[in-house]
Formats: C-alpha cells, sequence, structure tokens
C-alpha cells in the first residue's frame, strides 16, 4: 500500500509572506519520507470542516506547479477538480502542462463539485446537480481525446470544441481519479472512465466497492485494473502514540483491497509527524 498526502490547510503560523517557504519544507519532507502523492484541495474558500472560509486558499493549479518545480518524485493531482470551474479544453491544457513540466507526474483528480457557496461568492458557473455530472461526463470525454490521437471537434449537449489540439501531449496519459462515492452516476463514471477511485474509510467502503464492482460488470470494465484510494487522517498523535491504531486501520483498509490511503497531517507545517509516517507508517504499508 502507499501513502499519499493531502494538503488541504495553508493557514500556516508564518502567515502568508512565509506561505511559499512553508510549503517548500512541507512537500520536500513529504517526498524524502517516502510519501507516493501530494495533492491539494480544489476550493477558493476553505471548506467548513477544516475551518472558517476566511482562511488561506490557495488556487490548485497554480500550487501544484509550484509543488512540482520543488520536488522530484512525488505524483501530483488536484483532490478533486471541480468540474465546473474550469472549461474542459483548458483543464486538460492544465493537465498536460503540469506533466511535462514535473516529468510525467501529473493525475487528473475530479469530481462533480459540491460546493455551491464558494462558486456563487466568486462568480464561478455552478449548475444544478444533474448537469454538473453531464458535465463531468463530457469533460472527461474531451480530456481522453485530447489525451489521445484525434484532435478533431468535439460536439457534446454542453461542450462544443472545433479542434481538439494539445501540443505537446503530456509524457504519460494522465490518470483519471474519480473523487465520491455516489453509488448511481459517480461509481459509474468510475467503471467506464477512471484509473483510480476515492472513498471514504468508513462501515460503508466495502458496499462501495462492491458497487463499483456491479458497475463494471455493467460496462465490461475488470475491477481489479481500477486502483482503490481512501481518504482519512494520518495522524500519528503528537508523540506517536496512535501509530498501531493507524496501521490497524490500514491493514483493514488492504484487506478491502485498497492501494493508496491518502489523507491529511495534523499542523503539517511542522513536518516532524510527516518524518515519524515516513520511519514508521510507509515501510509497514509497503507489505500490506
Amino acid at each position: 500500500m502507499d501513502i499519499g498526502l493531502h494538503i488541504a490547510d495553508f493557514t500556516y503560523p508564518n502567515g502568508p509572506a512565509g506561505l511559499a517557504d512553508d510549503l517548500t519544507r512541507v512537500v520536500v519532507a513529504a517526498e524524502d519520507a517516502g510519501f507516493a502523492r501530494v495533492s491539494v484541495m480544489d476550493h477558493v474558500w476553505q471548506i467548513g470542516v477544516l475551518g472558517p472560509p476566511e482562511h488561506e486558499m490557495l488556487e490548485a493549479y497554480t500550487t501544484l506547479g509550484y509543488i512540482a518545480a520543488r520536488t522530484e518524485r512525488v505524483e501530483l493531482l488536484a483532490w478533486v477538480t471541480a468540474v465546473s470551474y474550469r472549461e474542459p479544453g483548458m483543464l486538460a491544457k492544465l493537465v498536460s502542462t503540469l506533466d511535462v513540466l514535473s516529468k510525467g507526474r501529473a493525475w487528473l483528480g475530479i469530481g462533480a463539485a459540491w460546493n455551491g457557496e464558494e462558486a456563487a461568492g466568486l462568480g464561478l458557473p455552478f449548475p444544478g446537480t444533474a448537469e454538473r455530472f453531464e458535465r463531468l461526463e463530457e469533460t472527461l470525454q474531451i480530456c481522453l481525446q485530447m489525451w489521445g490521437d484525434d484532435d478533431g471537434p468535439y460536439d457534446g449537449t454542453h461542450y462544443r470544441l472545433g479542434r481538439t489540439l494539445n501540443v505537446p501531449q503530456p509524457l504519460r496519459r494522465p490518470p483519471i481519479l474519480i473523487g465520491g462515492g455516489g453509488e448511481k452516476k459517480t461509481l459509474r463514471l468510475v467503471a467506464q472512465y477512471a484509473d483510480a477511485c476515492n472513498l471514504f474509510a468508513g462501515p460503508d467502503l466495502e458496499r462501495k466497492l462492491d458497487i463499483l464492482r456491479g458497475h463494471c460488470t455493467d460496462v465490461g470494465r475488470d475491477y481489479d485494473h481500477i486502483e482503490k484510494t481512501v481518504m482519512f487522517a494520518l495522524d500519528t498523535g503528537e508523540q506517536g502514540e496512535k501509530i498501531d491504531d493507524l496501521l490497524d486501520q490500514l491493514q483493514v483498509l488492504a484487506a478491502l483491497g485498497v492501494s493508496e490511503a491518502h489523507g491529511w497531517v495534523p499542523k503539517v507545517w511542522e513536518t516532524a509527524r510527516l518524518e515519524l509516517i515516513g520511519k514508521e507508517i510507509i515501510p509497514a504499508a509497503t507489505s500490506l
């Protein structure tokens, strides 16, 4: 099992003036510790479970480009891109650019979006739920077309592109992770288009995976070809007192077929817990 770092909080003790240096320390420490991936949220305001909207939040793809320049190995993605915030042709170009400049480390993490409050606040598009899912499917189709050999037009219900030219192409076709556990729509899109899913570590995880397996059967996809990732807190405790509990949780996830545990680390700017995860958690996880 791989361990990934989700950076969801940018309100650090040194404030905005120190944020660039603090973020560099965090991502370098994560890479040195052996984290496989680093992600950032695609939000423009902080979300309620982590803090008030007035807390610092960085734009995702600008931040990923910055992180790419300061790391060499970790894979990079937004966890997950809000489909309605960017036109799909430009999104495919953004991810392609990140992939080329990171030497082949970019993923497309994407979902149907949910935060209507921030969208209304900054005037970002946020149509109804059904339309957002329609746009999500068309965006996936456009990205795959732009990352393939067909540079012809795309004519969908919501998007029309005259020519899907994309030069330079990404160094590899960016893997696609679709976030969310919606059983009728999201997991069907995972089965049809994605290389990875993302779910939460909870009592319904096994049932969600069974539903995904059913969708794979329906669309003729090999369930085992989809990477299963889970988002949860990577909390070792202040002095490592929670390490055993964390390892027990990882064993349960591995038994369900989860191949990456991806999560946030409390007080990540201090980096000591990243180092502790690299010493105690990551070596044990690789054997699961």
